[in-house]
């Protein structure tokens, strides 16, 4: 397979996954195994896509990002509360990271974690979706300090490759009492500082390695990644709001067994 072949494929599944309960992080792992290629070659390539995703949140919710930032300058309550509890969310993941990086690193080459976190987010999706009580927040902005925090702690289980970032903060704050629309929404824009800080830190790295073609292989990835996010996000927003997110949890537990029945060949 070509080099320009496995980037568009790899920027698909980032693209369709990044926003979904279902772990981007660990389907491009399993691409990995599936494809057959070196994973330590492209590792650095999964990373420097993400912003493609990022940029697709940033331009569906243009508008709310400009209120924001308008209503900073102007000292509006709602807009320094939007701020507070992205910051909120986003510290524990930063601690966590830069404290035990290399061994998320080491994670990150393990497709058998992968898989067993697909089965058992699964199952946890199902759970908290049985028993969770959200009610209408109207907002990010009207979350509260607490609920802020928790998402974020349990953010840091995306950590673990397979477990989803997107999964993890939706359900965290649902679990708080978020409306689903809300919970989606908070776990959309927490991805903008998060992930840009992840991919920041990788290329900080790693980043002096690569090559003119390298270059040119992050370019389309991140082009695929985009374009494929914009259409996901508007999709997923819609699925949840009407029917929930069982969907995403029963393919996570057929996909994690699969995968466990293909790795154990």
């Amino acid at each position: 397979m070509s080099a320009t072949l496995t980037a568009i494929i790899l920027g698909i599944v980032e693209g369709l996954t990044e926003y979904l309960p279902v772990s981007s992080t660990g389907h491009l792992i399993l691409a990995t195994e599936l494809l057959g290629y070196d994973a330590q070659k492209w590792a650095l390539f999964n990373i420097a896509i993400q912003p493609g995703a990022i940029l697709a949140i940033l331009v569906l919710y243009w508008r709310t990002f400009w209120q924001v930032f308008t209503g900073l300058l102007s000292a509006e309550a709602s807009a320094i509360a939007f701020i507070r509890n992205l910051l909120l969310a986003f510290f524990p993941a930063v601690a966590l990271g830069l404290a035990f990086g290399n061994v998320i690193e080491l994670l990150l080459e393990n497709a058998l974690v992968v898989a067993w976190s697909l089965i058992i987010g699964g199952v946890a999706i199902l759970v908290i979706e049985r028993l969770a009580k959200p009610v209408e927040v109207g907002g990010v902005a009207n979350m509260s300090t607490r609920q802020s925090l928790i998402v974020g702690l349990v953010q840091c289980l995306a950590m673990i490759p397979g477990v989803s970032r997107s999964g993890a903060t939706i359900l965290g704050a649902m679990a708080c009492g978020v409306d689903r629309k809300t919970a989606a929404e908070f776990s959309f824009f927490l991805a903008v500082p998060t992930l840009t800080g992840a991919t920041a830190l990788q290329l900080y790295k790693h980043g002096g390695a690569m090559s003119h073609d390298d270059m040119q292989l992050i370019a389309i990835g991140f082009a695929v990644s985009f374009i494929v996010a914009l259409a996901v996000v508007k999709g997923f927003v819609a699925i949840i709001t009407r029917i929930g997110f069982a969907p995403f949890a029963w393919y996570r537990i057929v996909a994690g067994a699969a995968a466990l029945v293909w790795l154990a060949q």
